[in-house]
């Protein structure tokens, strides 16, 4: 953990900004280590290594917000620092159009972490690259389509933070990471497959060994030989369609997580990631059927974005997004829910000492309903399961969205067919929810990583939910 002398530089900005006026204060001492291997076409790259460690500091004068970051951890330059911090909060006031305030949300005190049975620091991490070796041979080693095109990383990282601020919360929290990313092509007869793979926790190295690793890579390359030797032109048009876990998860993610960030929303967000398509008055807006309910938990055990306090002092919990259809809370940091008079829901991330904390997901999914896979499929009488996907879309306002898929069958009269082409699901958001009929009893997760801000913050998620069936959709073809 954040070793004493680090903390006092922290407290001592607080006392700083505090004497030089600032009405608000505090400052995020952050340390992220980490490794990683990678083989591209079985050929080991050279390894890579990660070490940050700083303090970031931000000030609030009569409305203006200012933030400020150095990793040279000394005294002289960290008050040095918060003066220019505070100064710079003052001259930008003049040009402050709406006043930032902050909610009165309950400061937290305490420590943070996820379990972790076999720490990362000071391991032998080179098995992780042994790991690679074996994905790598195994997946040669499948019968059928050659996958001339590889690349495949595994990586551990630990994030420790201390973080204090002027209204009285002080936490400290440590949270290990293990995640694998992976690409295969697979290449017959001049047709071409492509698959990204990506699978992530918290936790210590024993996280691979959990995650099943090796035998889940070999099995995404049976599927993708499969699609690419087997699959055949789909009939498009009208039908009902089942989105397995990772496709509800990544509609979930694109289509709810973020046009519900209420930054975005507000507008700060327009000129780095997109805008919303939803309004500040658009809770209660009824967007999908009584089947629709979507929600974020931070606090999900060994979830890769686990976070049950956020970069703010404030406690994360579990934000509702869509309830029964109807949009019913946005993700919210102190400034945003201030501006909007709701409740504070603790989203606030940031990835590095030297990036300011802004909205973000960390686990976003689609609630489990009442049916087994097998009761959605026997609905369907004339449609397709997408089982998993190749490529995906959405526009600036996450209104206009485009799902390809990878693994995805024929279903007729209520049996599971045969593999099918490269199905398209071109749709608005509120037609994918209002479609939603039913859901599956079993939740699954995939990892991903999720771009916002500028400077660039790619921070850890999780994306998931049950099957889901959508009921009268159109299905085109690539």
């Amino acid at each position: 953990m954040i070793k004493e002398n680090v903390k006092e530089l922290a407290q001592l900005s607080m006392s700083e900004a505090g004497r030089l006026g600032a009405d608000y204060a505090e400052a995020r001492v952050q340390s992220s280590i980490g490794s990683g291997f990678m083989l591209k076409n079985g050929e080991p790259q050279p390894s890579m290594m990660g070490d940050s460690f700083g303090i970031g500091i931000r000030v609030l004068c009569d409305g203006a917000l200012a933030f400020s970051s150095t990793n040279i951890m000394e005294r002289a330059v960290v008050r040095s620092l918060t003066s220019k911090t505070v100064k710079m909060a003052k001259a930008s006031q003049r040009l402050v159009k709406k006043r930032v305030e902050l909610d009165d949300s309950r400061p937290v005190r305490g420590s943070f972490g996820a379990a972790e049975k076999e720490r990362i620091e000071g391991a032998d991490a080179s098995w992780l690259k042994s790991i690679l070796l074996e994905i790598d041979r195994r997946v040669q080693a499948g019968k059928g389509a050659k996958i001339p095109n590889r690349i495949l990383v595994a990586a551990s990282g630990v994030d420790e933070k201390y973080y204090i601020n002027s209204d009285g919360a002080e936490t400290e929290s440590r949270v290990p990471r293990v995640n694998f990313f992976g690409i295969l092509t697979a290449i017959s007869g001049g047709e071409v497959a492509q698959r990204l793979i990506q699978h992530g926790e918290t936790g210590g190295l024993e996280v691979v060994k959990r995650l099943d690793l090796v035998s889940k890579v070999e099995e995404e390359a049976r599927i993708l030989r499969s699609v690419i030797e087997k699959a055949t032109k789909l009939e498009t048009g009208k039908m009902d369609v089942i989105l397995s876990p990772e496709l509800s998860g990544i509609a979930a993610h694109e289509s709810v997580g973020h046009p519900q960030e209420a930054d975005r929303i507000l507008g700060r967000e327009g000129a780095q990631a997109g805008e919303s398509y939803l309004k500040k008055d658009s809770l209660g807006y009824k967007v999908g059927s009584s089947e629709a309910n979507v929600s974020d938990d931070p606090n999900l055990v060994h979830s890769n974005g686990y976070c049950p306090v956020d970069d703010e002092g404030v406690r994360a919990v579990k934000r509702r997004l869509i309830v029964d259809g109807e949009i019913t809370e946005f993700l919210q940091n102190r400034s945003t829910a201030a501006e909007l008079g709701v409740k504070n829901n603790g989203s606030a991330r940031s990835v590095d000492f030297n990036r300011e904390p802004i909205i973000r997901m960390s686990n976003t999914f689609v609630e489990p309903g009442d049916h087994t896979v097998e009761e959605l499929i026997k609905e369907v009488r004339h449609g397709i399961y997408f089982k998993s996907f190749t490529e995906w879309n959405i526009d600036d306002k996450r209104l206009n969205q485009r799902y390809v898929g990878l693994e995805a069958y024929r279903i007729e009269n209520g049996q599971l067919g045969t593999l099918v082409k490269a199905p398209v699901l071109e749709i608005t958001t509120p037609a994918l929810w209002g479609s939603v009929r039913a859901r599956g009893k079993t939740v699954a997760f995939e990892s991903a990583t999720c771009g916002k801000g500028d400077p660039m913050q790619g921070i850890p998620v999780w994306t998931g939910g049950p099957d889901t069936l959508l009921g009268g959709v159109r299905i085109g073809s690539r």
